[in-house]
């Protein structure tokens, strides 16, 4: 077995490369007709019913105007439902044939089930479940100091995506409907400072992967994956409202503006339409998978001489890639007896 297993080694990889090669422009061509088909074909998304989490901000906004275009009932659901009142007014101005919101937290699922029945008895069926719930960070794992914040990366990033799914499956088998998740390129890509993100969303993946082996036809599961896009993410505009201590911010709550953002929410929306399994932007990022199948060193060298590069390294905390000593804001910093879980503890007490 060991030799048949070193002689597979030496010849499958050049051999796939080889066949890869002659096959690439049939299947160029064959997914060039498929999209065509499915464009011209797309969903009526007229008078459907659309659940989005995490809709307060960011990605989620912009695919809840996306979806209002199509004049579909949207259910708007993130943890403090204030945000929400402005975005499905927009909505509704912008061609949405009606708009609920509601507050809930995705990682219970108690709450979970709360507002899908409550969707179901109001309008009697899901067709999109569209989950952009996400949390980044923005810090190397050993500057941690309390390793309580792991658990809540994982949990709003995987379980925040995977209840909702989980809850809506059975009225979404009823409509031949279809779940929408949002994932990232550091699913597999390994970007430095983004260690337990990249962890969270490769587990996403794999999991609505094998998810649509389980539904089959049933249920339509469309991945959407980003690469670096315009926010204000990145520029460090990250502080909580109402008086609270902490100096981050989770992402679906930070208003995103900006053509990268809308422009990858249309994406989204359009592929979802469309029945495409993945949507990716941008696209080129895929090169990298190649490096990281067949020449994983050039990729380890290429982050390494990115990291030498960085100057010496600065505390960060989540979600803020703001350092800890240049607050722009006379709002405290986040120092003191009180450790990081227990801020989050508090604030969520609060936000309860």
């Amino acid at each position: 077995m060991d030799l048949i297993n070193s002689v597979l080694n030496l010849v499958v990889p050049p051999a796939s490369l080889v066949m890869l090669a002659f096959a690439w422009p049939a299947l160029s061509f064959i997914n060039a007709c498929e999209w065509l088909y499915n464009t011209l074909y797309s969903e009526n998304m007229e008078d459907k019913v659309v659940i989005i989490t995490g809709a307060s901000s960011g990605i989620g906004e912009q695919i809840a105007y996306e979806y209002a275009k199509k004049k579909t009932n949207l259910v708007l659901v993130a943890r403090r439902d204030y945000r929400l009142r402005g975005i499905g007014e927009n909505a509704r101005q912008i061609g949405a044939k009606h708009v609920m919101i509601m507050a809930a937290d995705v990682v219970k699922e108690d709450d979970c089930r709360r507002f899908i029945n409550e969707t179901i008895n109001f309008y009697g069926r899901v067709d999109h479940l569209v989950n952009t719930t996400s949390l980044g960070h923005t810090f190397y794992i050993e500057e941690a100091a309390d390793t309580s914040v792991f658990p809540l990366l994982m949990d709003i990033n995987f379980w925040g995506n995977v209840y909702p799914t989980y809850v809506a499956l059975p009225y979404l088998r009823q409509s031949r409907g279809r779940v929408v998740v949002n994932a990232s390129v550091e699913s597999w890509l390994p970007l430095p400072r983004m260690s337990l993100y990249a962890a969270a969303k490769s587990a996403l993946i794999n999991f609505y992967d094998t998810l649509r082996f389980e539904v089959k036809d049933g249920v339509g599961i469309t991945i959407a994956t980003h690469g670096w896009i315009g926010s204000e993410m990145t520029r460090g505009r990250f502080m909580l409202e109402d008086g609270a201590d902490m100096q981050w911010k989770e992402e679906r709550e930070v208003h995103v503006s900006g053509g990268p953002v809308e422009e990858f929410a249309r994406m989204i929306v359009s592929g979802a339409c469309r029945g495409d399994a993945y949507v990716k932007y941008p696209s080129w990022y895929d090169i990298f998978l190649l490096y990281r199948v067949f020449a994983l060193n050039v990729l380890n060298w290429t982050f390494q001489l990115l990291l030498t590069t960085q100057g010496p390294r600065r505390t960060s905390l989540i979600g803020t890639g703001m350092p800890l000593l240049e607050a722009s804001s006379p709002r405290k910093l986040l120092t003191g007896p009180a450790t990081f879980s227990q801020l989050l503890l508090q604030q969520q007490q609060k936000l309860e």
